[in-house]
């Protein structure tokens, strides 16, 4: 009789942010305008790398692919987000909050794997320039990639199968503006030590094996451009790294801190302003991050609006 009780919800309920009108209204034409940014400045920047020759390397192949899971784990969660702004109700289906949570969680880890990818091809660049052709061919930069989402979406199927297996006998209310692992977990009514195990382990060994990867990478980095004689020599080359080390530091002082802390330190409230800043506005930040930061971007840019104007 007490299993019956134990069904799936027929729908959950999104927190969301605020019930202030006006201030729903103001959320969201921000959410709108980041969002829009975040899609033509992804977009343009795959486009970019695509048409242009300079832009075929194993850095542009990567940053490209980044670009792609931004506009894709962006997708996943802002569109619902604004929709939730113009209705009372903020309410999503299970089946539509656990694919929301595969495809962000997926794409989420893919990311790191990415994001260590690119760390490494600087590290070959810069300390075996000689062996760079081997090292980063273009075989090596496919697995890379396979690599990103196979794990992405392994470890997204083994958290959402664990998540929506438990039973919910209580509230189905997310404190939360999207399908986040954490929140869900709080509305179950069994033992979510599991889950929160595998969620500590799973997304632990992800961020901080890639993180380990980016640290080692760009240690032996810095001691190579301590090398380098040439005060100017030393600049040029560390300069290729500055962009990327902008985007790492920002996604992962976000993940950090959202998955890899005891779970009694979690406070929901603070977690759903953190989750804003990895899942709505670093997407956004990336192309603004590699296009002025970076001076092959930037050249490979002026020089594609000049042949468009010319041909006009």
């Amino acid at each position: 009789m007490l299993e019956s009780n134990y069904t799936m919800p027929t729908e959950f309920l999104l927190v969301g942010f605020t019930d202030y009108l006006p201030l729903k209204g103001t959320l969201f034409l921000v959410f709108l305008i980041i969002y829009a940014l975040t899609v033509v400045g992804n977009v343009g920047l795959i486009i970019l790398v695509n048409v242009t020759s300079s832009l075929k390397t194993p850095m542009y192949y990567f940053l490209s692919n980044l670009s792609y899971l931004d506009v894709s784990y962006s997708t996943t969660i802002t569109p619902q987000m604004l929709v939730n702004f113009l209705r009372s109700r903020r309410s999503i289906s299970p089946s539509a909050c656990a694919l929301q949570m595969f495809f962000f969680a997926c794409f989420a880890d893919a990311e790191c794997l990415i994001l260590a990818a690119m760390a490494y091809d600087r590290y070959a660049a810069i300390c075996k320039p000689l062996l760079y052709p081997a090292l980063m061919s273009r075989r090596v930069c496919i697995c890379f990639m396979v690599l990103a989402y196979f794990s992405g979406g392994v470890t997204s199927v083994i958290h959402v199968c664990f998540a929506f297996t438990l039973p919910f006998c209580g509230s189905n209310v997310v404190n939360h503006f999207f399908c986040d692992i954490p929140p869900l977990l709080a509305l179950s009514c069994a033992d979510t030590h599991i889950n929160e195990l595998l969620l500590f382990v799973l997304c632990g060994f992800i961020q901080s094996s890639t993180f380990l990867v980016i640290c080692i990478s760009y240690f032996s980095i810095l001691a190579t451009v301590l090398s380098i004689k040439s005060s100017g020599g030393r600049s040029r080359t560390f300069s290729t790294c500055a962009s990327h080390l902008t985007a790492v530091t920002l996604f992962y002082g976000s993940l950090l801190f959202m998955y890899l802390r005891p779970t009694t330190s979690y406070s929901l409230n603070t977690d759903k302003i953190v989750a804003v800043f990895y899942t709505v506005v670093f997407p956004m930040c990336n192309p603004i991050i590699y296009s002025f930061r970076n001076k092959d971007v930037k050249n490979a840019f002026k020089k594609l609006l000049a042949r468009n104007w010319i041909f006009r």
